[in-house]
């Protein structure tokens, strides 16, 4: 594959809505036959989107979580699922640039992946461990100074258009099933892939998010050397709650921007009355409010424990973490259900310009991403061993 070409940056907010006049052209059209989102793939690359959080010593920008989680927020006004594929690709790339660049292997493929803005995707989901990415069942084999693995994933998410596969397996057949590794699989030269689910949803339809048998084979090399417990608690669970809640809540602003524009059309033909749908659009924007502040309060918070590895593995800031995902998950469903009780038949009819089907259907995989069931289940566990922080402060 040939490098993109090199140019000197513009700020990555205008990069992106670049790319988001792009992916809203085609949102529809991806939705509606359940396809890639390629022409955004396309823009992300040609615009270096891809690379940014690899440190700048190895040609990427150094960029943070906040500035990533704005990005999915900029793209998710425009396509959920380009959005999704894009916040996957930025939560693989965190594990890889937050735990692998101690070895000279995993440096050498980040330089790579900044210079030919490759696309991760994410295998950590496995038949018959009931979504518990924390444990697997297949293993990598070691014979020399090579690998083997072989997975049954159920689902990996636009798969077929990768660059390379970040994959999870038990670091030996003999290891117990929370012993995990995870392993860099590049296209083309370390796996196949044999499609056994389709992918045909009710939102989200262009993330492809189809099953496979993952088969695959590489140098010992490409194994990132700490565990998968630590990368999966450091970098893998809070980025995804971050980057996810960001792109909801992207979702829910679009419905809130097309709500507004329906109650400002009906005072435009009523001078001088306040339009039916104008109390619950402000209803509508507190919650919006509510939720940029939830999501900015855990961005805060992350930020934070970076600095301290005491507030890193504190059973408060993987209590703070779950409940964002929960909470942001939430209200992103219920700010465009209100937006649909604004706009009324014109927001549930899909050929107008306040339409919001599309964003509703995207919302609702929220709840089901890691299942806000199993994430409360969790959250349960670690209270029955911590206090709640009652400080304002905190």
């Amino acid at each position: 594959m040939a490098a993109v070409e090199q140019f000197s940056p513009e700020p990555a907010t205008a990069r992106m809505r670049r790319v988001a006049e792009i992916a809203a052209r085609h949102a529809g059209e991806v939705d509606r036959e359940g396809r890639f989102p390629r022409e955004t793939l396309s823009a992300l690359k040609q615009n270096r989107l891809l690379g940014l959080a690899i440190p700048a010593k190895l040609g990427g920008e150094d960029a943070g979580v906040a500035e990533i989680a704005d990005l999915c927020a900029i793209l998710g006004q425009a396509c959920a699922s380009s959005a999704m594929v894009f916040a996957m690709h930025q939560i693989k790339l965190s594990s890889l640039v937050s735990h692998g660049l101690t070895s000279e292997w995993h440096r050498t493929f980040a330089r790579e992946v900044a210079s030919k803005q490759l696309l991760f995707a994410s295998s950590t989901t496995e038949a018959g461990i009931g979504g518990d990415l924390r444990n697997s069942i297949c293993a990598v084999e070691v014979s020399g100074e090579r690998f083997t693995l072989v997975k049954d994933a159920p689902v990996i998410s636009y798969a077929s258009h990768a660059d390379a596969i970040l994959a999870t397996a038990r670091r030996a057949p003999d290891a117990a099933s929370g012993d995990q590794v995870l392993v860099v699989l590049r296209a083309g030269q370390d796996f196949t892939l044999e499609k056994t689910v389709n992918w045909d949803t009710l939102g989200m339809r262009g993330t492809c998010s189809e099953g496979f048998k993952l088969s695959a084979q590489g140098h010992v090399d490409q194994i990132i050397p700490k565990p998968f417990s630590e990368i999966a608690a450091q970098s893998m669970l809070a980025t995804s709650h971050i980057f996810w809640s960001s792109l909801w809540f992207g979702i829910a602003a679009d419905a809130m921007a097309r709500a507004q524009a329906f109650v400002r059309a009906a005072a435009k033909r009523q001078p001088g009355s306040l339009p039916p749908g104008a109390l619950r659009l402000a209803e509508a924007t507190a919650k919006l409010h509510d939720m940029k502040a939830t999501i900015k309060g855990g961005i805060t918070r992350y930020e934070t424990a970076l600095k301290s590895e005491t507030e890193w593995s504190s059973i408060g800031f993987a209590v703070a973490m779950n409940n964002l995902k929960v909470s942001a998950s939430t209200m992103a469903a219920e700010i465009i259900q209100l937006a649909l009780l604004i706009t009324g038949i014109s927001g549930y009819k899909n050929d107008t310009p306040y339409s919001i089907g599309r964003h509703l259907r995207d919302a609702l995989s929220a709840i089901v991403m890691i299942s806000n069931d199993r994430i409360l289940s969790n959250t349960s566990n670690l209270l029955l061993v911590s206090r709640f922080d009652t400080s304002l402060l905190g």
